[in-house]
């Protein structure tokens, strides 16, 4: 039974009110808590380490959400799993995890996904991140994702840390074949002490695959980021990474983009940018009634959208 602090939770990194449409698989504070497969997605636990498989027929469309949810202290959750999206099918993949730590330890969530988009198939992959709690508790995250993107297959990922997670480390790999196509967003804010890392490696495997990596972040307090985006292309692939960045109060930024090519037909684009958000700004919406703060919050919910 989820109570009403469950529900928020999930409200938050998933938008759900209610019981969610679709396909679904809940877990909490290291347990599967509710699930549910439909015909031609099937969801069921792993036979021999912590996780679900997620099973979706060929030309199966529909919404599949498996969100994580932690309420305890002191407690290491891990996790791993697979989703397998059909040919041709087409699925809203919906995941994330929400902390609420209500002691002085940490809590800590640490999920492997490893996703397979076959040939022809689509996917929309949204995964949030969100902390809150006493102040002594850690929120720490972890998260993997591990993507293969067959030929003629299109997978869009939006990865989002809201607020209050102390530390976390994410790793993105992904592969895409001829004709694949890979767009994927980063959004990201960090505040206090935080510390937040992001590596990205994605390969171009062959004629016309595609590749865009886009990474909007905010740190403010003394809270560090580091991001490692690397694009390589094998094949006579095309791919673009642009890293933006606004920094605030003591924070550091350090931003790494990196692009290889080993085929002369490939075409790769990075930039980078880090900056602090523009006086003319604020004064134009403190003209319009905002205080500072709200201006500033304006401002940085405009560019994290």
């Amino acid at each position: 039974m989820l109570t009403a602090l469950d529900k928020r939770l999930l409200e938050e990194i998933a938008d759900l009110h209610d019981e969610p449409p679709g396909a679904f698989n809940i877990r909490k504070d290291g347990k599967g808590v509710q699930r549910r497969s439909l015909e031609g997605i099937e969801i069921k636990s792993k036979d021999n380490q912590p996780g679900i498989d997620v099973i979706v027929a060929a030309g199966k469309e529909g919404s599949v959400h498996i969100p994580v949810i932690m309420t305890e202290t002191d407690l290491n959750d891990l996790v791993y799993n697979t989703i397998d999206i059909g040919e041709n099918a087409d699925i809203e993949l919906v995941a994330g995890c929400g902390i609420h730590n209500p002691g002085s330890g940490k809590a800590q969530h640490d999920g492997v996904h490893e996703i397979i988009v076959r040939k022809g198939a689509r996917l929309r992959y949204s995964e949030k991140h969100f902390g809150e709690g006493e102040d002594g508790g850690k929120r720490v995250l972890n998260p993997k994702t591990v993507l293969k993107i067959e030929e003629g297959a299109y997978a869009e990922l939006e990865l989002i840390q809201i607020r209050g997670v102390d530390n976390t480390n994410r790793v993105t790999e992904a592969e895409v074949k001829a004709g694949g196509r890979l767009v994927m967003f980063e959004r990201l804010l960090t505040d206090g002490d935080q510390e937040a890392v992001s590596d990205v490696v994605v390969k171009l495997l062959a004629e016309e695959s595609t590749a865009r990596i886009v990474s909007r972040s905010v740190a403010k307090g003394k809270s560090k980021q580091v991001f490692n985006p690397r694009l390589l292309a094998y094949g006579p692939g095309r791919g673009h990474v642009e890293c933006d960045s606004i920094i605030m109060d003591q924070a550091t930024v350090r931003s790494v983009p990196e692009i290889w090519a080993e085929n002369a037909e490939a075409e790769l684009v990075h930039e980078a940018a880090i900056g602090k958000i523009a006086g003319e700004q604020l004064m134009k919406l403190m003209s319009l009634g905002l205080t500072e703060e709200e201006a500033e919050e304006a401002i940085i919910s405009g560019f994290l959208k």
